[in-house]
């Protein structure tokens, strides 16, 4: 089965950059480009929130426009790894932050709603001001 874990997350100060990392393992009959990363969030008291995607082969697409502009999403596919680049942090931005994977059409993006596959535990991300 696959796992995605995420690194990365931690305290910053308003206006600071984190760099976070989704690491993904555990494919059998699969392989890394089979599947479109995104990268969500929760905040306390909160629904969760789509952020980006990328696709197998690095077409990204923004989920909300309150990250545009700030952050951005990039893959290295022969280390099965997608970064999210945070910059400009604001104190709104602290939450809980989770990739996830979905199986799709190589080359392929999808919606927030798609109904991703896997799901990494989270890290969280403290922004203060």
């Amino acid at each position: 089965e696959v796992q995605l874990v995420e690194s990365g997350g931690g305290l910053v100060q308003a206006g600071g950059s984190l760099r976070l990392s989704c690491a993904a393992s555990g494919f059998t009959f699969d392989t890394f480009d089979d599947y479109a990363i995104g990268w969500f969030r929760q905040a306390p008291g909160k629904e969760r929130e789509g952020l980006l995607c990328i696709s197998s082969t690095g077409d990204s697409t923004y989920y909300t426009d309150s990250v545009k502009g700030r952050f951005t999403i990039s893959s290295d596919n022969a280390k099965n790894t997608v970064y999210l680049q945070m910059n400009s942090l604001k104190p709104e931005d602290t939450a809980v932050y989770y990739c996830a994977a979905a199986y799709t059409d190589r080359g392929s993006l999808v919606s927030p709603n798609y109904e991703y596959d896997y799901w990494g535990q989270g890290t969280q991300v403290t922004v203060s001001s």
